[in-house]
């Protein structure tokens, strides 16, 4: 056990109130939960001797969950996770692979999904249709189809419910990540354990409303998918869908939650106390992966999060969030640990909210610190020399005050640097 936390604030999925909790933040990730195996090995589909095929596996069927990319170009992986989520209660299997996103590849690319997804279930003596997959990668390339299936053997005899299993699926689904993102947390329910994991990966091409970003959150929690459905489109509304690195919406976005009751708890099938505490600890989660996410942005330097307080409504303060952590002259201006709040007034300006300029205030926070840097639309006089400090930290805080009423959200970015155009110049080699 790493810690607990108590008096987590969560804004959108619990209604922006405080609420008292005990959240344990324990080591591992999709391996943590009752009845879950993993599995990460190397199919060497585009460099040797990298991890690129992950495998995450329940010992019974789970209820399923999952959001998609809103992009009208969806990759094969994608279109096939959507029907089994959509038009079936249960799966038992997620196949990731990297490297390839076998995206805009046509009819052949679903005939992959069809061939991996057998593959993996006459392997595992499950249904065809209790296999979910997901791929991350470069566009318009066609799945090295042998290996993948050779792959698949590899993953069956690897799997286990050991940690460094899930160590492994989580760098198998890495691109250009440079550190693999997961987490494991346990809260009690009508006096049962009940544990959740979760691994991500994303790095570029991200921009709200879901982003080139695969995660993949497991629980032993019993619960009915009506009610996990409503959950994770909840919750994805104020985490994944409120970072953005570049400006641009991938094509294979995927978040899939798999339950599968082993906890033991009574099942959740209504919204009462057991179902707040089960939200909250999944929203944790989730949150902590789309920050991962967003601190891990192709060539940052800094996480940005962005807070909106005083907004009129719950939307406004998203979209305002939004606005100011997409814009690239406000990363710019953050990697040059430069004070320019006058960027983060325009971009406020073009979210498509209506609001009174003459009542906003903003300032800047960090580890270092706090700033004002302006009241009432107006700059104040600060010292350039603390507000440098303050932003020259690996996380910065920009905190505006609309002033216009009670809502609240928060977005995440980070600094865009030369780096970004290296990486993405060259990326297809």
């Amino acid at each position: 056990m790493l810690k607990n936390i108590f008096n987590y604030k969560i804004d959108s999925a619990c209604g922006g109130q405080r609420y008292t909790m005990n959240i344990k933040i324990i080591d591992g990730g999709v391996t943590a939960p009752q009845g879950f195996e993993a599995a990460g090995i190397s199919a060497s589909i585009k460099y040797q001797n990298r991890k690129d095929m992950a495998l995450i596996y329940s010992k019974v069927s789970a209820i399923t969950a999952g959001t998609f990319t809103t992009n009208v170009v969806k990759a094969a992986p994608v279109l096939w996770d959507m029907d089994i989520v959509n038009n079936y209660q249960t799966a038992r299997c997620i196949i990731v692979n990297s490297g390839t996103a076998n995206a805009c590849t046509g009819q052949k690319g679903m005939e992959y999904c069809k061939r991996t997804a057998a593959g993996a279930a006459t392997l595992l003596n499950i249904e065809e249709k209790e296999v979910l997959l997901g791929s991350t990668g470069v566009i318009g390339i066609k799945l090295p189809i042998e290996k993948i299936e050779a792959g698949l053997s590899l993953l069956v005899n690897e799997k286990a419910s050991t940690e460094t299993a899930g160590n492994d699926a989580a760098l198998a689904i890495m691109t250009t990540d440079t550190v693999k993102k997961q987490i494991a947390v346990q809260v009690e329910i009508a006096g049962k354990t009940v544990t959740i994991g979760g691994i991500s990966k994303g790095s570029g091409m991200i921009h709200p409303n879901m982003c080139t970003m695969l995660a993949y959150v497991t629980s032993d929690v019993a619960i009915t998918k009506e009610i996990l459905t409503d959950m994770v489109n909840e919750i994805t509304a104020d985490t994944y869908n409120m970072i953005s690195v570049d400006g641009d919406t991938s094509t294979n976005d995927t978040l899939l939650v798999l339950a599968n009751g082993l906890a033991g708890n009574p099942l959740i099938s209504g919204k009462n106390e057991d179902y707040q505490v089960f939200k909250n600890a999944l929203y944790y989660v989730n949150e902590y992966l789309a920050k991962m996410m967003a601190k891990d942005g192709e060539g940052a330097t800094t996480l940005i999060e962005m807070q909106v307080v005083g907004a009129a409504t719950k939307e406004d303060a998203r979209m305002l969030a939004k606005s100011v952590v997409g814009s690239s002259l406000v990363k710019a201006a953050v990697y040059g640990r430069d004070a320019n709040w006058g960027r983060i007034f325009c971009a406020l300006g073009y979210s498509g909210v209506i609001f009174d300029p003459d009542k906003v205030s903003l300032g800047f926070e960090s580890e270092a610190g706090y700033i004002r840097i302006c009241d009432d639309g107006c700059g104040l006089d600060f010292d350039e020399n603390k507000a440098k400090e303050i932003l020259s930290t690996d996380q910065i805080t920009i905190i505006v005050n609309m002033n216009m009423g009670g809502a609240s959200a928060t977005a995440w970015g980070c600094d865009l640097t030369e780096e970004y155009v290296k990486i993405n110049a060259d990326y297809r080699s």
